[in-house]
């Protein structure tokens, strides 16, 4: 008790964790002004939690953990001479609750071969709970048999996680949300709308329409209508081939409005830009791209440049590289704080639904 006393009064400096309480004050950078019992809990996350990050996005893996006032774990990769990938921690992880952030974006496989071998190093190292965080799942698109003769790949990539070591996977705004009974194990599925609605309604758009490039995005796309308190209209599509997509009809009214459309993400922008295109040809006025993943293969950003895009907006669940930075009024929104609250209350046992029913 002395020493609570003490640390309520004074303070403490704890340089080996990264975590400074100025004296006299109840302070965390990472929550503001707290109470007694939540510092303890702050000091037993330190103590008992590890959150790594592969080579897919170092930046992302340093944000959340500055939001959750710790240090990333410190592992050591190394790729031979012929391209075998070597992990060596360089922490201690017996018995701690591990997390692991990686996302199997471009080069997809090599992020998920580093990924598997990421999961079981922690668990050959006697980790208590591994968990994998993938903000940006990789072959979710391939979720079924559409034709003969061909894999459901999202469903062996989500053995493949399981059975390397992984006892939980977090995850956001799969392409299919039935993704998620493709795993075996506890799987959290987050949703980027918060983080994007947020942005949005700082903007005070008027007159406002949410537009779902495709029938597949209807519900999401009613969601973000609701939030911003705008009306709702969908596309419909005609594929022609796996990177040309033919926008054929608007269902809605668009005429005179401004227009936000909302997808999962943006591969090779064909969808997005046709959509664009058949918009401003039934009298939109300014229109905004928004997704979560902006993938940005092939001629995208070419597309995006070309297409009556006022701002195209993506979240950083992918790192930015080359397509990103030649699109000229593309914005980034991270989702640090989405992934590290969510890494927060896993580490607790708190609920991850009530994270959006609140602002966190």
């Amino acid at each position: 008790m002395q020493w609570l006393n003490w640390c309520w009064i004074n303070g403490w400096d704890d340089r080996t964790s990264g975590i400074y309480k100025p004296h006299g004050q109840r302070i965390c950078p990472s929550y503001g002004k707290i109470g007694f019992r939540s510092c303890l809990r702050d000091r037993a996350l330190i103590q008992t939690i590890k959150v790594f990050g592969g080579t897919s996005h170092p930046e992302l893996t340093e944000s959340i953990c500055a939001y959750l006032g710790i240090q990333p774990g410190g592992v050591k990769i190394d790729a031979f001479p012929d391209g075998e990938k070597l992990i060596k921690l360089e922490d201690d992880v017996r018995g701690k609750d591990c997390f692991v952030i990686q996302s199997t974006c471009f080069p997809v496989d090599e992020n998920l071969m580093e990924l598997l071998i990421f999961l079981d190093c922690l668990k050959r190292a006697s980790a208590a709970k591994i968990t994998a965080v993938v903000p940006y799942f990789g072959y979710a698109r391939q979720d079924r048999k559409d034709e003969g003769r061909v894999p459901i790949t999202a469903k062996m990539v989500a053995n493949l996680i399981a059975t390397a070591g992984a006892d939980r996977v977090v995850s956001i705004d799969l392409h299919a949300a039935q993704i998620q009974g493709f795993f075996d194990i506890p799987m959290d599925h987050l949703g980027a709308e918060p983080v994007l609605a947020r942005y949005f309604r700082g903007k005070k758009i008027k007159d406002l329409t949410v537009v779902a490039p495709d029938v597949g995005n209807m519900k999401t796309a009613s969601k973000y209508a609701m939030a911003l308190g705008g009306e709702l209209a969908i596309i419909h599509k005609r594929r022609i081939s796996g990177s040309e997509i033919e926008s054929t009809e608007v269902i809605g009214d668009v005429e005179g409005r401004n227009i936000v459309m909302c997808d999962d993400l943006i591969s090779t922008a064909g969808t997005v830009c046709g959509a664009a295109k058949l918009l401003k040809s039934r009298g939109a006025k300014n229109i905004i791209v928004g997704a979560t993943h902006g993938v940005l293969a092939g001629k995208a950003a070419e597309r995006l440049n070309d297409a009556p895009f006022d701002e195209v907006i993506v979240t950083d669940t992918i790192p930015r590289h080359d397509g990103t930075r030649a699109i000229k009024n593309i914005k980034v929104l991270t989702v640090s704080e989405l992934l590290g609250e969510a890494i927060k209350r896993i580490h607790r046992n708190e609920s991850i639904s009530s994270m959006f029913n609140q602002n966190y």
